[in-house]
């Protein structure tokens, strides 16, 4: 199955956790139904991305990166490249290459979506970023580097985050992960 197609299966088959996200799922499966190249940076003037908000064990800290272009505090992710075979994986393979962190367990279901413009992502006009958020959990003592893309990265507990617009993915991601299930069993010890 090509990303492409994963997208589309992923986002079709995603339950939205309300009317505005599912306008935006809408929004990505009509630009998935009329590009198909829409999983890439190429594809202007939208494209989707990929990205993840990482959870300490406990739950009670968000790892987030100070982006060095938008010089604003941000989840880890980025697009989507030709050697990944899911969405799930693009944003895994961000949040590893961003923060560092060996055997961070994601949640292979989106939590949300978000459309944002993107003036610092190269080239003419208005570039869209539509993004698929997912969530992952990092194990205890979890270290983490700071990348080139990035200012700085750092734990923030949920109560004090540097940019009130990332409470709502913080609530959905703390609201799933703590949800209990297989997919976060191993949460607390991970396999790679």
């Amino acid at each position: 199955m090509s990303l492409h197609a994963d997208a589309v299966r992923v986002l079709g088959d995603w339950r939205p956790p309300g009317a505005e996200q599912a306008a935006l799922r809408e929004r990505y499966l009509t630009h998935l139904a009329a590009h198909p190249d829409g999983v890439y940076r190429e594809c202007r003037p939208d494209h989707l991305t990929a990205s993840t908000l990482v959870l300490s064990h406990d739950r009670t800290r968000a790892l987030l990166t100070l982006h060095a272009k938008a010089r604003r505090w941000f989840q880890l992710g980025g697009h989507c490249e030709a050697g990944d075979p899911t969405l799930a994986e693009a944003a895994l393979r961000e949040a590893t290459e961003e923060s560092g962190i060996d055997g961070l367990l994601l949640d292979p279901v989106p939590v949300q979506l978000h459309e944002h413009a993107v003036p610092f992502c190269g080239g003419a006009g208005d570039v869209h970023h539509l993004d698929v958020r997912f969530v992952a959990v990092a194990g205890p003592g979890a270290a983490h580097v700071v990348s080139d893309e990035s200012l700085d990265v750092r734990w923030w507990p949920v109560a004090e985050l540097p940019d009130p617009e990332l409470a709502p993915l913080v609530e959905l991601a703390q609201s799933r992960s703590s949800g209990g299930g297989s997919r976060w069993a191993a949460a607390d010890h991970p396999s790679r």
